[in-house]
């Protein structure tokens, strides 16, 4: 069974920091390029960072530019996203997707959902104090 599973997830107080991992089982992600993705109450889906699997190249939006980190770890078939210095607006279900890795990471980030082919269940981000 083909799955991304996230986790990592919590609440934590604004400063403060999270690392959220996304593993993939039923297949390996050595032709991917992973993104994560929040959404927040109200608010559309909005891609925060992506990484290729194929070079290593990452993209972050620029509000999480120094915050945030996406990292891969390929005897894991897992993708990380280090966040540091949240702030309450970070506060979202947070989700990764796996797409074909076919284009510049930065082409792969900004393209629409739908050319996403798996996708994470999600997991909750809160950060208040």
């Amino acid at each position: 069974q083909v799955q991304l599973v996230e986790s990592g997830g919590g609440l934590v107080e604004p400063g403060g920091s999270l690392r959220l991992s996304c593993a993939a089982s039923g297949f390996t992600l050595d032709k991917y390029a992973i993104g994560w993705f929040r959404q927040a109450p109200g608010k559309e889906h909005e891609v925060v960072s992506c990484i290729s699997w194929s070079d290593g190249d990452t993209y972050h939006i620029d509000s999480v530019k120094g915050r945030f980190t996406i990292s891969r770890d390929n005897a894991k078939n897992t993708v990380y996203l280090q966040m540091t210095g949240l702030k309450p607006e970070d506060t979202a279900v947070y989700y990764c997707a796996a797409a074909v890795d076919w284009a510049t990471i930065e082409t792969i980030c900004t393209m629409p959902r739908y050319e996403y082919d798996y996708w994470g269940q999600g997991t909750q981000v809160t950060v208040s104090s």
